[in-house]
C-alpha cells in the first residue's frame, strides 16, 4: 500500500483573521492522525506536520517480531476499523499499513519532511507560532503536540561504557534476533520491550541470553481463555488503587507461576500502584517459559563497565558479546515547549488530552501517558475529546 501523496511544505502563514488559521498537529503517528481526523469531523481544518518522510515513522523502526499487546478491535482509531485479516494481535507492518490507509481514506492534510523546533505564542496573543525547518513560521489557532512517548532513545551513561569492546545498542536499533545467532547477549531492562527482545533472541538461536533486572516487574498473561488482559485494564481503571492491587495480587498467584527460584520474585508493590507511576505490566509472550526453562537467565542490574566486562549490582561481572539496552525513551519536549512552563520536573506535560495548561490555552498534548487500558485506545478517545475542546474554544 502506498503512502498518501506528500503535500508541499507550508510556507509562512500569517492569516490576519485568527478564525482562518488551522490547528497544527505536530507528529504523524497514531495520536496525531487520530486527532487530525477528529478535528476534521468537527469542521476544523487540521494540518499534520511530520518531520519524517511518511506517517507512522516510529512504528516502522520497531523490531520485526512486534505485535500489539492490545486487541485489534480496541486499537482502531476513530473512523476506520483495523481489517480483520490482520488478526487479533496486529503485527508491526500491518499497523503501519493501517496508518497509511487511515491518512488516505480520511484525506488528511499532512506535511512531511518538516520538523517543528519551537512553539511560541503569537505576538498578539491570539494564536500559536511554530518555528520549523527552512525558516518556516506557521501560525495556528491551536496546537496539538503528538510527537510520541517513545521519542528519543535513552542510553544510560554507565561508567566505562566507552571502553566496552562488545556490541552495545539501544533497543530502538534492534531489529531481529537473527543478527545475534550463536552469540552471548545481555538484555538490560525488563519492560515489555526488553522481555520480548529476550524471547526473540532465544527463538532465533542466541548462544546465551541474560536479562538484567533492577526492579522486578508485574507479569500478566496477554490473554487467558480468550480474555485479553486489556479488558481487565479497562474494567479496573476507575477503581481504587488499593483494591486493584489486592485483586491483581490474587489473580497473579492463580495465573503466574512463582519464578523466585529463577531470580524473578513476586513484586512487593501493587500492580496498579506501579501502573499509576508509569510502569505498565509486562505482558507475557514467552518470557515465563523461557525463564522457567533456563533459556533466559535473570541477572542483577547493570552498574557499569569495567575492563571490558559488565559490572552488575550484586558485585559480579559478566562478559557478553553484545548488550541490548531496553532502557526506555525520553519525551524530549524541552526544546519544543519547555520555555512555556507546561512541563513538570520530569519533562512531562502538566496537562493532557482535552485539558490545556493554565497559562497556555489552545496548547494540547496527546500520547504522553502509559494507560493500563491500552495506549491506542486512549489516543483514539483523547482525539475526540481534544477536537471537542477546540471546537468549544472556537465558539
Amino acid at each position: 500500500m502506498e503512502d498518501s501523496a506528500p503535500r508541499p511544505a507550508p510556507q509562512a502563514i500569517t492569516a490576519a483573521n485568527p478564525a482562518d488559521r488551522p490547528v497544527y498537529v505536530i507528529g504523524g503517528g497514531p495520536g496525531g492522525l487520530a486527532t487530525a481526523y477528529a478535528l476534521r469531523a468537527q469542521g476544523i481544518r487540521a494540518v499534520v506536520v511530520e518531520k519524517a518522510d511518511t506517517v507512522g515513522a516510529s512504528w516502522r523502526r520497531h523490531y520485526d517480531r512486534l505485535h500489539l499487546h492490545t486487541t485489534r478491535r480496541l486499537s482502531a482509531l476513530p473512523g476506520l476499523a483495523i481489517p480483520r485479516r490482520f488478526g487479533r494481535w496486529v503485527a508491526r507492518d500491518d499497523l503501519v499499513r493501517y496508518l497509511e490507509k487511515y491518512a488516505e481514506v480520511h484525506e488528511l492534510e499532512i506535511v512531511t519532511g518538516v520538523e517543528v523546533s519551537r512553539v511560541e505564542r503569537t505576538p498578539d496573543g491570539t494564536g500559536w507560532l511554530l518555528r520549523a525547518t527552512g525558516g518556516r513560521e506557521l501560525v495556528g489557532s491551536a496546537v496539538v503536540v503528538a510527537t510520541g512517548y517513545n521519542h528519543t532513545p535513552h542510553l544510560p551513561r554507565w561508567p566505562g561504557r566507552e571502553a566496552f569492546t562488545g556490541d552495545l545498542t539501544h533497543a530502538a536499533d534492534y531489529r531481529s534476533g537473527k543478527e545475534y545467532a550463536g552469540r552471548d547477549v545481555l538484555v538490560v531492562g525488563v519492560g515489555n520491550t526488553g522481555a520480548e527482545i529476550a524471547v526473540d533472541l532465544v527463538e532465533n538461536g542466541a548462544g546465551r541470553v541474560r536479562l538484567a533486572v533492577r526492579t522486578v516487574p508485574h507479569i500478566v498473561r496477554r490473554s487467558t481463555a480468550g480474555w485479553a488482559a486489556q479488558y481487565s485494564g479497562i474494567m479496573i481503571r476507575r477503581l481504587p488503587v488499593a483494591l486493584v492491587d489486592r485483586i491483581s495480587r490474587v489473580m497473579a498467584k492463580a495465573s503466574i507461576p512463582d519464578l523466585s527460584a529463577h531470580g524473578l520474585p513476586r513484586p512487593d508493590t501493587g500492580l496498579y500502584t506501579r501502573a499509576r507511576q508509569g510502569a505498565i505490566p509486562v505482558q507475557d509472550v514467552g518470557l515465563i517459559d523461557a525463564v522457567r526453562k533456563g533459556r533466559v537467565e535473570i541477572v542483577a542490574a547493570v552498574e557499569g563497565f569495567e575492563d571490558g566486562e559488565v559490572a552488575l549490582a550484586d558485585g559480579s561481572r559478566i562478559s557478553p558479546d553484545a548488550v541490548v539496552a531496553a532502557t526506555g525513551y525520553v519525551r524530549a519536549l524541552e526544546g519544543l515547549v519547555g520555555h512555556l512552563g507546561v512541563l513538570d520536573d520530569e519533562g512531562r506535560p502538566v496537562a493532557h488530552g482535552p485539558r490545556t495548561p493554565k497559562d497556555a490555552p489552545g496548547l494540547f498534548f496527546t500520547g504522553y501517558t502509559t494507560p493500563i487500558s491500552g495506549t491506542l485506545r486512549e489516543l483514539a478517545l483523547d482525539a475526540e475529546r481534544i477536537a471537542k475542546a477546540v471546537r468549544r474554544r472556537s465558539r
